[in-house]
């Protein structure tokens, strides 16, 4: 299989998945397990590829899989208009590579392996 299951069925796996990438893009920096670090990592990238194109396809496309909540309450910016006005910006020179994950130790309660995932 090309991608990790995490324990879940596909659509408790979509969701967690577009929970998390709505988080990163709106902290860009959250801490998870490893494993979802690495899944969340491919899903963030190709939303920030979309942002870079910045057409309205490719907006539609990053709005239907992105969480509606608000990215900043001061200037009324949701994460996709976050993505598109503040983060594809950002990376315009760089091909791939937006994310960056670093191990930690393992979680207290079950062991599991921890990471944090930033944007670049």
């Amino acid at each position: 299989m090309g991608y990790r299951k995490l324990g879940r069925t596909s659509a408790q796996r979509k969701a967690l998945l577009r929970d998390l990438a709505t988080d990163l893009i709106i902290s860009e920096r959250i801490e998870t397990t490893e494993a979802r670090a690495k899944e969340l990592r491919s899903v963030v990238e190709k939303m920030i590829t979309l942002g870079k194109r910045g057409d309205l396809h490719a907006r539609r496309q990053a709005a239907s899989f992105i969480r509606n909540e608000v990215a900043d309450a001061e200037s009324n910016q949701d994460a996709v208009q976050k993505l598109f006005a503040d983060i594809a910006p950002r990376y315009s020179e760089r091909q791939g590579g937006y994310t960056r994950i670093m191990k930690l130790g393992p979680r207290r309660g079950d062991g599991a392996p921890m990471a944090i995932i930033e944007l670049v």
